[in-house]
């Protein structure tokens, strides 16, 4: 058997990943890693599953929800351990996806100390770039922030 296919029982996956054994149910719960069962019903895990978890508990700490997350990991293989191709392949759309929210987070902070077009009028300086109320037509939230142009609403 290839190493990564080795089984694992949850507590040594939990002490390989720094995660209790809760968290690893919970992951199991939503997809992002998947247990085998013994005839007993015990679970074991992939031992490629700490590299599962670990993309997983980085992706989290970077701020991508558990559905973005199980994207991508839906796209390397079950059942064996993934390839460095398989990872590049992966890498790649989650770049794309990093690129978006780093995108995001630049408008954010662009925006942090002017009009962030919420609708509100209740800065003096919101008259100016939202008169009328011109940001709400797009939508809700804020929408500048958004990346909403507010020069669009002229």
């Amino acid at each position: 058997m290839n190493r990564g296919n080795e089984l694992l029982p949850i507590g040594e996956l939990a002490a390989r990943t720094g995660l209790s054994v809760s968290a690893i149910r919970f992951y199991e719960e939503k997809g992002l890693v998947q247990a085998l069962r013994t005839a007993g019903g015990q679970r074991r895990f992939l031992r490629s599953d700490i590299r599962r978890l670990s993309f997983a508990l980085i992706a989290q700490q970077i701020g991508c929800t558990l559905p973005e997350i199980a994207a991508e990991l839906a796209k390397l293989p079950q059942g064996r351990t993934p390839t460095p191709a398989d990872w590049r392949r992966i890498s790649n759309g989650f770049s794309k996806l990093l690129d978006r929210r780093i995108a995001a987070l630049q408008r954010m902070r662009d925006t942090l100390d002017g009009c962030i077009g919420c609708g509100c009028l209740s800065l003096k300086k919101c008259g100016l770039y939202n008169r009328g109320d011109r940001a709400a037509r797009t939508g809700v939230g804020p929408r500048y922030a958004l990346g909403v142009r507010w020069d669009s609403f002229e």
